[in-house]
């Protein structure tokens, strides 16, 4: 039985992107200081004729019509609002209630009560709900930055006038981190696209495809030139989809933090969970038929414009094959600076990997004599791929995992899930497992043999990941599983002796102007792949610890810790672009502290900053060389030498 899961794409698609606030109602907000902690807090509106506002203290379908929400707990709402202006009463057929609402200007007030220290200005969110006739927007977020009267001044720093990136004391280092990794994605989706061509919904459409343009063209160079369109409009598509991430007006770090953004990283572990069970065999995902039934009729139509269709066409019934190494794709190409690019570069080669073939075999039709017959092979490979996307959709949730800091997956639980994962992969190669109404005769190929000893040998190679022994340090992989410090065990071997780093930069710049130190800054993430593999690959190289535990005060900043400021140091700030910014997270201030200072968003990015905070070198980002990061440690180091002659 087919179902439809394109409502579940839509919500993976439409939570990649906020849209900014409502603007049904304009609020202004202000306060009033009642004691010492105690305020009030003015909410006025001049309201909206079009629209009905609801009056707060109301209930419509379980849904409160007005709340307040704070970052901080120390911040709660006493009492309840209290209202001014002209309230009107209706019968609501919707509800089948009696509601109260305004149409004009109104006025609400709400107490508030605040434990610990006041600070200069406040920051929360009015949810509001407004309607008319059976048009219903609860919980409509305002969000807001009030001033306190007698607060105190927040104490956090982000820009630092001194620190100019552009122009350091020595120019070693990264040229644009910005523009590296283009080439590298490209090829990673030009190999998902080649990748897809195998799946049944696709592999059996080259040769229909590529006969229907021979057969139909007036001569054979009008058949290889509507081939070549073909491919190129299948290209197209896929770069077109990368679109809206260019026109979205967006912080540069929101890309980033889609990587490890909780909600989305739970989402992605479901609906990856979803596919494996599809790839499985127990439904299908496809799109609606009607909207490949409506670019099929447009198909027909002669020219370049009935081609597009076609192109237009198969990207749509390939939809169930596509969707889940696209939806790969996009999280992992947008979750770095310039990440509208990187994901413009991987669609580019998505659809030149699942176009060009089209054209080459109607340049070549008798290479079409020797793809293998459709048939068994294809569902099994899909099958092996749903192995694959569970073990995707694990390595989603401990993103969340870690950034959470649950220990639901230490390294060993990782990594004994991926063992199973694997030994049931090789256990349906041999044909001892079997999915709902599969009935299949292995057939002894020699590649069925191969897939058998290469996914053998990667479950091999992962098992002593689970044990506090040298081997589990599993180098090839690093990055990927949890780290090597979050672990089961108490005392894991394979952290001993590793460099400590700080976790404040404040605290980092006392001790650099103590000890007359450079500070090694590492902006990391908790869920960043080549974050540990820097950590578990570069830092444990001699020379490498041995600069870094002596030479340099090294401090690590994580721009995806959740973990809330004081409420003194919560702050609306804006950027040297403009922007006005919530800082609420000590991850929203790293994060800002990097793309202000250092020009990017990408992690790993390190930087060398005097004690009197100048940039001594140029940052340096990923890299898997000992003798490159070296190099540029030296450099920092006899920058700041050099910096401290007469």
């Amino acid at each position: 039985m087919k179902n439809y899961f394109f409502p579940v794409f839509s919500l993976l698609f439409l939570s990649l992107f906020s849209f900014g606030q409502d603007t049904a109602f304009q609020w202004k907000v202000s306060s009033k200081k009642i004691s010492n902690n105690q305020y009030e807090l003015i909410f006025s509106t001049a309201g909206n004729n079009r629209w009905q506002l609801y009056a707060p203290g109301q209930k419509l379908s379980d849904i409160p019509t007005t709340e307040l929400q704070f970052a901080d707990s120390s911040i709660q709402p006493t009492g309840s609002f209290k209202e001014t202006g002209e309230i009107k009463n209706e019968q609501s057929a919707l509800f089948n209630a009696n509601i109260k609402y305004f149409t004009g200007p109104a006025t609400w007030r709400q107490g508030i009560t605040i434990s610990g220290t006041v600070p200069a200005s406040l920051q929360g969110t009015l949810l509001y709900t407004y309607g008319k006739g059976e048009e219903f927007y609860p919980s409509t977020s305002f969000q807001f930055n009030v001033p306190l009267e007698g607060g105190v001044e927040a104490s956090t720093k982000i820009k630092i006038s001194s620190i100019d990136i552009n122009k350091p004391v020595v120019p070693c280092g990264d040229e644009d981190p910005a523009k590296q990794g283009l080439s590298a994605l490209f090829f990673i989706g030009l190999g998902a696209g080649i990748l897809s061509l195998l799946f049944p919904c696709i592999f059996p459409l080259i040769p229909l495809t590529v006969s229907f343009f021979t057969k139909r063209s007036q001569n054979k160079q009008q058949g290889m030139k509507n081939a070549f369109w073909y491919g190129f409009f299948i290209f197209l598509i896929f770069v077109l989809f990368s679109l809206p991430f260019h026109l979205l007006s967006v912080q540069p770090e929101i890309l980033n933090n889609l990587s490890t953004n909780v909600p989305l990283n739970l989402l992605f572990f479901i609906v990856f969970i979803v596919f494996a069970i599809s790839f499985f065999g127990y439904f299908e995902i496809t799109l609606p038929g009607s909207v490949a039934g409506k670019a099929d009729a447009r198909a027909g139509m002669k020219d370049l414009i009935g081609i597009f269709f076609m192109a237009l066409t198969l990207v749509i019934v390939s939809f169930s094959c596509t969707v889940p190494i696209l939806g790969t794709l996009i999280v992992s190409a947008l979750n770095s600076q310039n990440g509208a690019w990187q994901l413009t570069a991987t669609m580019a080669g998505f659809g030149i990997g699942l176009g060009f073939p089209f054209v080459l075999f109607a340049l070549f039709p008798r290479w079409l004599q020797a793809l293998p017959k459709s048939g068994s092979w294809m569902n099994e490979l899909k099958v092996v791929f749903g192995f694959i996307e569970l073990a995707m959709a694990v390595k989603f949730l401990s993103n969340a995992d870690l950034v959470k800091q649950w220990h639901l997956l230490p390294r060993e639980v990782f990594l004994g899930v991926w063992v199973a994962i694997g030994l049931a992969t090789v256990l349906y190669l041999a044909g001892i497992i079997r999915f709902r109404d599969e009935y299949r005769k292995v057939n002894w190929t020699p590649l069925r043999i191969f897939f058998i000893i290469l996914f053998s040998v990667i479950t091999i190679y992962l098992a002593p990941g689970i044990t506090n022994t040298k081997a589990a340090s599993l180098t090839l992989i690093s990055g990927f599983p949890p780290p090597v410090s979050y672990s089961v065990y108490e005392h894991p071997v394979n952290v001993e002796e590793r460099v400590e780093p700080l976790k404040d930069y404040n605290e980092a710049l006392r001790l650099a102007r103590e000890q007359n130190k450079p500070i090694l800054i590492d902006f990391t993430g908790w869920a960043c792949v080549n974050c540990r593999r820097m950590e578990e690959n570069v830092w444990p190289d001699n020379e490498v610890k041995q600069l870094m535990k002596n030479n340099f005060v090294v401090v690590s900043l994580y721009v995806d810790e959740r973990k809330k400021l004081p409420v003194t140091e919560q702050i609306q700030y804006k950027t040297k672009t403009g922007e006005e910014k919530s800082i609420v997270t000590v991850g929203d201030k790293w994060a800002t502290f990097q793309s202000e200072n250092f020009n990017a968003v990408s992690q790993p990015q390190y930087a060398i900053v005097s004690p009197d905070e100048m940039a001594l070198t140029k940052t340096k980002g990923y890299t898997r060389n000992h003798k490159e990061f070296t190099n540029w440690l030296k450099c920092g180091l006899d920058a700041h030498k050099s910096k401290k002659q007469p």
